[in-house]
Order: C-alpha cells, then sequence, then structure tokens
C-alpha cells in the first residue's frame, strides 16, 4: 500500500522546489557555485551569488536575470570574519531573511608534503577551506534564529573530508573539518528549524582542477579513479544541494553526502 497523499507525484513534478526562498551561496562565480546558483533560481529561489571575483559573479548574476530568475552579487573575502558578517547583514537588507545557505567557497591550495608545506600556504588553506565555514554559519545561524524560521545550511567538503591524498594536507585537514563542524551544528540547531548538512563532492570538473595545475592528462587519470568511469560535473552537485535546501529533505540534517561517482567505494 503506498501511503502517500493524492496527486503527490504530480505536484512534485510542477512545483518550483524553492518557491519564496532565499538562498546564499558562497563562491558562486564559478563551477559547483555558479552552476548551483543558476539552478536555485530556475527553481524560484532568489539568490545571492557572492565571491571575490567581481566581474565573474556578476555575469552569474546576469545570466540568472536573462534567465527570468531573480539575484544580486555582493563581493566578500570569506576568509575574513567581518566580510562574512556584513554578507549576511546585506543579503537579510535586500531580501528580509535568509533560508539557505550554500557554504561553496574553497580552494586547492599549496601542494606539498607536510614538511615542505609553507606555514603561509597552510594557513591560507584552513582561511578559506575551514575558518570561513565557521564565520559564515555562526552568522547564518544568527540570522535564521531571529528570523524565526526554518533554515537549511549546505556546506561543501570533499571526498578529501572522508580519505587522504598526498600533498594536499592542508585541504584534506580542512574538509575533514568542515565535516566535524557540520555534525556539530546539526546537534546545536536542528531542533531550532536549523537543518545542517554537508557535500563531498569527487573530482568535479571545474576551474579549481585547471587552478591546481591538472592538465587533461591528469585529468584523465582521476577519472580512472571513480568506478563510474569519470569525473563529474558542476551540475551534478548542484542537482543534491537543491534537494538539501528544498523542504523535501526536512529530515535530513547531520548528514556527509558523497557525489563522487563511487570514488569512496573502493
Amino acid at each position: 500500500m503506498l501511503f502517500i497523499k493524492a496527486n503527490y507525484a504530480k505536484t512534485y513534478l510542477m512545483q518550483n522546489l524553492l518557491e519564496g526562498k532565499t538562498a546564499l551561496i558562497t563562491g558562486a562565480a564559478s563551477g559547483i557555485g555558479a552552476a548551483t546558483a543558476v539552478l536555485f533560481a530556475a527553481n524560484g529561489a532568489k539568490v545571492i551569488v557572492s565571491d571575490i571575483h567581481e566581474k565573474e559573479g556578476a555575469d552569474v548574476v546576469s545570466l540568472i536575470r536573462n534567465s527570468g530568475g531573480e539575484a544580486c552579487f555582493i563581493k566578500a573575502d570569506v576568509s575574513q570574519p567581518e566580510q562574512c558578517r556584513e554578507l549576511i547583514a546585506k543579503t537579510i537588507s535586500i531580501y528580509g531573511k535568509l533560508d539557505i545557505a550554500f557554504n561553496n567557497a574553497g580552494i586547492s591550495g599549496e601542494s606539498n608534503a607536510i614538511a615542505g608545506m609553507s606555514i603561509e600556504g597552510w594557513n591560507k588553506v584552513i582561511a578559506v577551506n575551514l575558518h570561513s565555514v565557521f564565520y559564515c554559519m555562526k552568522y547564518e545561524i544568527e540570522a535564521m534564529l531571529k528570523s524565526g524560521s526554518s533554515g537549511s545550511i549546505i556546506n561543501m567538503s570533499s571526498i578529501l573530508g572522508q580519505a587522504g591524498f598526498a600533498n594536499a594536507a592542508a585541504y584534506v585537514a580542512a574538509k575533514h573539518g568542515v565535516v566535524g563542524l557540520t555534525k556539530n551544528a546539526a546537534l546545536e540547531y536542528s531542533a531550532k528549524g536549523i537543518r545542517v548538512n554537508v557535500i563531498g563532492p569527487g573530482f568535479i570538473d571545474t576551474p579549481m582542477l585547471t587552478d591546481a595545475g591538472f592538465d587533461d592528462a591528469i585529468k584523465l587519470q582521476f577519472a580512472a579513479l571513480h568506478p563510474i568511469g569519470r569525473i563529474g560535473r558542476p551540475e551534478e552537485v548542484a542537482e543534491l544541494a537543491m534537494w538539501l535546501g528544498s523542504d523535501k529533505a526536512s529530515f535530513v540534517t547531520g548528514s556527509y553526502y558523497p557525489v563522487d561517482g563511487g570514488y569512496l567505494a573502493r
């Protein structure tokens, strides 16, 4: 027997999953962040696109608006706590509330074994990939609690939040930290209506791979690490972020979700 409401399937197919919601996405000028911003807007959300790259962020906003969606750009370096506070305050000023926050900003950073890694390189990766998630969540949660409404926070980790990877100690440490931080936030705030989850992508075809110096030959080697036989696409991660942000995931909190083509199943 199917215990579902009449016309459930029809309703699910026809509705905009994020209609009436306001979403903030960091690192949204390219890659997974940009794909998520476009998908969120296409499903009815009003989107704040945030990044340090102003031109590229403005291009994402233009794409959304030209497609009939609503979006604004706010420049912010989320490794700086005061800029995180201002980012959330500006979001509330523009749209009046914050329903969904996707803390996606990150860098690959310096590639070196631990003994050879610079202190500066370590600190930069930890600041952008871990500290920023804490800073953003601190102010996002404050805003959500103040509004008295429910909210969904989605943090960006990686498959390397569950596994090691040579010459990427800072990145691996930061992404493991994001998983732990997410679980703690979920324990603290789920009963208050704020769900907190974390996504762990495999290798995804984004500018981050290129910025890290990985050419097409190396990308083919990465593809072989995934049982599905290829690296992922940004929109495949965006689809999961949209579900986690929507009311369809209303009983989901404190969870780590890999989007990795089977990488962690090896």
